[in-house]
């Protein structure tokens, strides 16, 4: 069991941080993370600072993974900051885990938040036994243009300010993925939406399953595979995994490797389920199905329940997946639900 940080108040104190690209820190896209600042302000009622290295620029964070790390020790021992909020994501979290204390993360259980490539950074915080929350940034969905998507702040509000039981995820009616560029000129111009008429997907399955919540971006846990932040085989016993994937598209054939590994590692074979997100722009949303029920043939769990096309991964708006919170699939009625707080 993962320890719950306390819930969110209004009036609480959050840092940003940068653990990986350090866009927010770039000047002409300084007004961007302020906008997301400014959500967290106005929307969430919450006092943000900026952890000291995380406004210093791409070039410096990147060459800078132990200062990068500083800040997120800095930011769990400071007892007056009551949650953590990823700028962005990017491509070498993993970077930063030789300057890792994970008692320090133990010792002070907090929000954290954030996508992507912070994966990593959930698997920092599993290690250290405590539960995380993949969900929104601040470059992207805080910072959305005009303002936040209603079902974003509802998420947030139900699994980050709340200690009752979240209840069910239903897919949100409208998506979009389009890019729009982070330029000051089209601060005004909101993104198109799409309707989604298809809502989950069962792929297969049947019944209803229930099992605590673990996964995050399909990419990035690959370069934790084979690391010590690798979560012991049987954590994974009776889980519910979740995947969802990156704006660089990965190919169906990718999928195909990585789930064939989990396979290989008896991982599969021990989860109650798996969710998988929305992919971003629907690039290659058939052919990934394809690929998935692919590996299940193969490896001949073609019975476990698998659901397709759920809204938190590149795409927008999101839910927040608290980790080693428990859920459940219902194949009966095509259902999602986390029938667990997320918070203390």
């Amino acid at each position: 069991m993962l320890i719950k940080p306390k819930m969110l108040q209004p009036g609480d104190k959050i840092a940003t941080i940068s653990l990986s690209w350090g866009g927010a820190g770039e000047p002409d896209l300084r007004w961007r993370y302020e906008q997301g600042v400014e959500r967290l302000e106005k929307v969430f009622g919450l006092e943000v600072v900026a952890m000291p290295n995380s406004l210093k620029g791409s070039n410096y964070l990147y060459e800078s993974p132990q200062a990068r790390a500083e800040d997120l020790m800095n930011a769990f021992k400071d007892t007056s900051i009551k949650g953590i909020v990823s700028n962005i994501g990017g491509s070498d979290s993993i970077r930063l885990l030789p300057y890792i204390d994970f008692e320090v993360i133990r010792e002070n259980p907090k929000v954290f938040i954030g996508y992507s490539d912070a994966t990593v950074t959930h698997l920092f915080c599993h290690k250290a036994g405590i539960s995380s929350f993949y969900g929104p940034a601040i470059l992207t969905d805080f910072a959305e243009n005009v303002e936040m998507h209603e079902y974003t702040i509802e998420s947030l509000k139900k699994t980050l300010f709340s200690n009752e039981v979240i209840g069910e995820i239903k897919p949100s009616p409208l998506w979009t993925s389009q890019r729009l560029e982070w330029a000051i000129e089209n601060k005004y111009i909101s993104r198109e939406m799409n309707e989604d008429e298809k809502g989950y997907e069962l792929l297969q399955g049947k019944g209803i399953v229930n099992g605590r919540l673990i996964g995050g971006c399909i990419e990035v846990l690959e370069f934790a595979k084979g690391t010590s932040l690798w979560p012991d085989k049987s954590y994974f016993k009776d889980s519910i995994l979740f995947f969802e994937t990156t704006e660089d598209l990965p190919l169906p054939s990718n999928i195909e490797y990585w789930l064939r590994n989990y396979g290989t590692q008896g991982i599969l074979q021990e989860v109650k389920g798996i969710i998988f997100a929305k992919p971003q722009h629907e690039k290659y949303y058939e052919e990934y199905k394809e690929s998935i029920i692919t590996i299940m043939n193969e490896l001949g769990l073609n019975d476990l329940p698998i659901l397709y096309n759920l809204n938190f991964g590149h795409t927008e708006p999101k839910f927040v997946t608290p980790y080693g919170a428990m859920a459940e699939i219902n194949c009966e009625e095509v259902k999602f639900s986390i029938i667990d707080s997320g918070v203390e």
